[in-house]
């Protein structure tokens, strides 16, 4: 039986990141893949600056491109605000190279990659795990699970499905060398192209990522709203598409995010952003704060898992509750929010560019809401 100290279900940020702060640590420790790496992720790729200068080391080599503005347009609205910063405030990733170059930071560390390999059920001995797979089974003291939407870790774990879960459809484009020099200058948000939603519109090197999602959870025909999304952007000529529909979890579980030695990290949390559905950011921190949390109270599960939940309030829930309450205001409120972008739009929009460059927080007064 293989043994090691934890045990990392999912390569992506979440368990990349979890696997190099633990083997950092000293700790030994697996992740393990049910694919091969590298692999293509569903995701629009857009890192926020928070995201990225918090890592402990440069991702320039996997960078597509940087944007230093972004644009925020309404639908049915001559207003648009956009803002400009020196550093870029989002950085354009592909998921299969960046969560590749994320895992082998993690294994020049020393941590061990098992591929291919599919995790099957969790049994738990008198104070240690034992984590059957489709290679043998595989002891250790903690389970991370960073397997992200879908996360059979949470299932094996026995959590009940109690996240917000909305779909998004996302195509990876490659369009005309004219309307690909005009739509890659900056990156775009288009709020209302969605109902409850928005689309955008992210650069990538040589092809266009878009998108549509509704921040709602509905019965929706997005390929309806893509559709017409390519006509607001005036995209003459689609040389290839590649379609991918996934799901984001916008709402965080209701029923706690660590029991019984097993910790959930990144989307199997439901950590993405309430308001952008930006969930990269998030799932690295969240992967480093459950791997500290086990590393500094390793031989006491309940203080571990106390650690885990106090890390979180303060980096990560108190923002996710602030934006959930923005979010409502700015896609299920739109008179209320039209009222208040005449009178502070471009305030809010450079408040929030700060926020993605991790430079202030969400209001306080929110915060306590």
């Amino acid at each position: 039986m293989k043994k090691f100290d934890i045990v990392i279900i999912g390569s992506g940020p979440a368990g990349a990141m979890a696997a190099y702060k633990a083997a950092e640590k000293g700790k030994s420790v697996v992740i393990i893949e049910k694919e091969k790496l590298p692999r293509y992720k569903t995701c629009g790729g857009g890192l926020v600056h928070r995201g990225r200068v918090r890592l402990p080391f440069s991702i320039d080599e996997v960078i597509e491109k940087e944007y230093h503005e972004l644009v925020v347009f309404f639908e049915n609205s001559p207003q648009f605000f956009t803002a400009k910063r020196n550093e870029p405030i989002i950085s354009m990733v592909m998921r299969d190279s960046f969560d590749q170059f994320l895992v082998n930071k993690a294994l020049k560390k020393g941590a061990v990659l098992m591929e291919e390999t599919t995790a099957l059920s969790i049994e738990r001995s008198e104070q240690a795990l034992i984590l059957k797979t489709t290679e043998g089974d595989v002891h250790c003291q903690y389970l991370i699970g960073a397997d992200g939407v879908l996360s059979n870790t949470a299932k094996m774990g026995g959590w009940k499905e109690s996240r917000t879960l909305i779909p998004a459809l996302e195509f990876e484009v490659v369009v005309s060398s004219e309307d690909y020099n005009r739509l890659s200058s900056k990156v775009r948000f288009d709020v209302d192209a969605v109902p409850d939603g928005y689309a955008w519109c992210f650069p990538k090197n040589g092809h266009l990522s878009l998108g549509v999602c509704t921040l709602k959870k509905q019965k929706i025909d997005l390929r309806k709203y893509y559709n017409a999304y390519l006509e607001k952007l005036d995209i003459k000529e689609i040389i290839s598409s590649e379609a991918h529909g996934f799901q984001i979890p916008v709402g965080k579980r209701k029923d706690g995010f660590s029991k019984n030695r097993v910790f959930l990290t990144g989307d199997a949390a439901g950590f993405a952003d309430p308001l952008t559905a930006e969930g990269i950011s998030n799932a690295l921190l969240s992967g480093e704060l459950a791997a500290s949390a086990i590393i500094d109270n390793f031989y006491d599960e309940v203080a571990a898992s106390n650690a885990y939940q106090e890390l979180l309030e303060k980096q990560i829930l108190a923002d996710l509750g602030s934006s959930a309450i923005i979010a409502f205001i700015c896609y299920a409120q739109p008179a209320i929010r039209n009222m208040l972008l005449k009178k502070f739009g471009q305030k809010g929009c450079e408040i929030l560019t700060d926020i993605f460059m991790g430079k202030k927080a969400f209001p306080d007064d929110l915060k306590r809401k």
